[in-house]
This record gives C-alpha cells, structure tokens and sequence, in this order.
C-alpha cells in the first residue's frame, strides 16, 4: 500500500511540475481566468487540484493542434507569422543562400573563362598564330 502512495505523489508532483512550466511559457494571451502569477500560487499550494485546473480551465487551446499550442509553422489568428527556430527552417535566408551560390558560380566560370582566354591567347602568341577574336579578353581592340 505504501508503494501506491509513493507513486501517486511521484505523479503529483510530476502533473504540478508539467502545470507549472507550462503556466510560466504561455504567452500572456493564452491564459484564461486568472493572472499568470495567481495561477502560479495555485498550482503551488494545491499541487493536484491546481495541476488539474489549470489544464482544464487556464490555458486556451487552440483550434486544429495539439493542446499545447498551435503546430509550429502555422499562423494563429491576429498574431504574426512566427520566427522560424533555426536559420535553415528560414525560406528567405535559405533563398538568398540559393541566390548568393549562384551569383558567385556565375562570377566564377566567368572568370575562368577568361583565364583560359588569356591563357590560349599567350600560346598562340608564343606559337606565332594571331588570335582569333572570340580569343580576345572582352574590351579589348583587335592589335592591342
């Protein structure tokens, strides 16, 4: 019998703690009833019933998620749309990461191409050939 009670407080005061962070995590417009901080005492000094009360009647719930709150990504009604948690849950930073990548391949090939142009051009000299003008850095006159 003694083992029964050590268990039901052990799942009392588990239900309190549970109570307790999410009392103190909910935005201020999600509590219903009483101020955060009465609610607060109440789960406190009334570790079961408190526990119980506030689950049932202090907390709001949301339409279409899990009791706790509304699924992340989804936008509740009159809030803004929620910062995402980490950088690469961002679509915006993951887009300009997307565009810079591109933007620096382009400059890139652009560059080795005219490397090798050049690169062409200084053999043909060397050979004695006269370059061709698709050979020619962009810019520069034919002679030159």
């Amino acid at each position: 019998m003694a083992r029964l009670y050590v268990l039901l407080f052990v799942v009392q005061i588990v239900l309190a703690v549970c109570a307790l962070i999410s009392c103190l995590s909910a935005e201020e417009g999600e509590i219903k009833a009483l101020p955060r901080i009465a609610w607060v005492l109440i789960i406190l000094f009334f570790p079961l019933l408190g526990s119980l009360a506030w689950f049932a009647a202090g907390r709001e719930r949301t339409a279409g998620g899990p009791a706790g709150g509304a699924p992340k990504g989804r936008l509740l009604p009159g809030r803004e749309r929620p910062r995402p948690v980490a950088p690469d849950d961002d679509p915006e930073f993951l887009r300009s990461l997307g565009e810079r990548s591109r933007r620096e391949d382009q400059e890139l090939f652009r560059r080795w191409e005219e490397d090798l142009r050049r690169r062409e051009g200084e053999i043909r000299r060397r050979d004695g050939e006269q370059p061709r003008e698709e050979d020619r850095p962009e810019g520069s006159a034919p002679g030159a």
